[in-house]
């Protein structure tokens, strides 16, 4: 069901094919798009269509496209705060108590790393950062078969935490009611039945029942991330998640039956999901495969879960731990596990990754949900440069500048010397001309 491989070149080899979204696109895919659109179109084409037709008929289009991709003949695209205090209602209590307890927790942590901004002054010169709130952002939360109001919890929690004004959330229609409880819960201003490709296309660009926002967050699927990817410019973007993956790093007093619970439930969330375990215990990489084995049965998406592990997943077995958390950085994983002895000695270590989870006891599937950081994070190897989503991704800094006449003559003459040097010599008169007419 999962491959083993042996040695520190075979898991890099594994681990180091490259992950772009191109990698989602299936024959399957491709034939659903020509029969959608009438005719061979790349993903990102059809895309384009779409967010081309909700720019040019805004609400008209939006409709037509929920009706075509979503098979729902959408009356109104907002969700009404009656629906949304029915589901609220509809939702079990234990789940809105869990749902209350994760916002809490979610809350907690972003408080703690609020931007503040500054200024520094003295006679010379008064130099700063200035913080303000994003004034509209909008949420993308997945629907399908696997409803996510964890991540409307994610994402809005810290936008509310940096203060913006308006949050949106934007879910394909048949909104779960979860979603909807999650939605209460938070207070988010406005939710909107819509899904892919188009509801990145009115958020971005707005409609006449949408207004357009400054900045778009969430996963979603392939159109949707791709939609993304397009907007980007006329809006911000918090980044572009692929299929999201776990690493566990183990040595051999990891619980084998704990690590292959670990890589099922990553390997759960779709067919291109990724569930990589490096070890340096070959019998510790022999349990887990009979204990995934023994486990699958009883889970209710295990055939995602067969077809991920064997076309994503391994087991790999290696020399020590350096070489394991060497091949860790080199992946830049979503999710960095360390199921080690003494796994705070280890931390240092890791270069890349979203999210590292210390020892046994602090495992993935608890931080998707109400540990307190938020479970969006770098997907792709984008953890090489890029970070979980955090309170600043909702805040714009402007710099502010103030000096003295003073100052404005010690600096003139350097400055201008260097717009000349870039030959703008307006630049070089309008330093020099204060300086002059003293």
């Amino acid at each position: 069901m999962i491959p083993i491989l042996i040695g520190k070149d075979a898991g890099r080899e594994k681990i180091l094919r490259q992950r772009t979204l191109g990698d989602a696109v299936s024959p399957a895919l491709l034939a659903r798009i020509e029969e959608t659109f009438g005719e061979a179109l790349t993903p990102e084409q059809a895309v384009a269509r779409i967010i081309a037709d909700v720019r040019a008929r805004g609400d008209a289009a939006l409709r037509d496209w929920t009706r075509t991709l979503d098979r729902v003949d959408a009356q109104t695209i907002v969700v009404s705060q009656a629906e949304i205090d029915a589901a609220y209602a509809e939702t079990p209590r234990a789940v809105r108590e869990a749902l209350e307890l994760a916002a809490a927790r979610i809350r907690a942590f972003h408080e703690k790393h609020k931007p503040i901004s500054w200024l520094e002054w003295d006679d010379e010169a008064s130099l700063g950062q200035k913080f303000t709130p994003l004034a509209r952002v909008g949420i993308y939360v997945p629907g399908g078969t696997a409803p996510l109001p964890s991540s409307l919890l994610m994402a809005a929690i810290p936008a509310q935490v940096a203060g913006v004004r308006e949050i949106v959330v934007a879910s394909p229609p048949r909104i779960a009611p979860a979603i909807l409880a999650a939605a209460k819960i938070t207070g988010v201003s406005r939710v909107y039945a819509m899904g892919g490709a188009q509801s990145i296309a009115a958020l971005a660009f707005g409609t006449e029942s949408v207004a357009r926002v400054d900045k778009i967050f969430g996963a979603g699927g392939l159109f949707t991330t791709i939609a993304k990817r397009q907007v980007f410019g006329v809006v911000g973007i918090d980044g572009l998640y692929g299929p999201t993956e776990t690493l566990l790093v183990a040595d051999d007093s990891a619980n084998p039956a704990w690590c292959a619970a670990d890589l099922l439930a990553q390997a759960e969330h779709d067919e291109l999901a990724t569930s990589i375990l490096i070890t340096t215990s070959r019998e510790l990489a022999d349990a887990v495969a009979q204990n995934l084995q023994s486990q699958i049965s009883n889970l209710s998406r295990r055939e995602i879960i067969a077809k991920s592990l064997a076309s994503q997943g391994a087991l790999i077995v290696v020399e020590n731990l350096d070489e394991a958390l060497e091949l860790a950085n080199a992946f830049a994983p979503e999710h960095l596990c360390l199921l080690v002895r003494d796994p705070f000695n280890w931390v240092g270590k890791v270069e890349n990754a979203g999210g590292v989870f210390i020892g046994e006891w602090t495992n993935e599937a608890l931080g998707d949900y109400i540990i307190g950081p938020s479970h969006v994070m770098p997907t792709a190897g984008t953890a090489r440069f890029a970070s979980p989503l955090n309170v600043n991704d909702f805040v714009k800094i402007t710099s502010v500048f103030s000096i003295s006449p003073r100052a404005a003559r010690e600096l003139g003459e350097p400055a201008a010397l260097l717009a000349e040097v870039e030959g703008l010599t307006a630049h070089a008169a309008a330093i020099r001309r204060r300086t002059n007419d003293q």
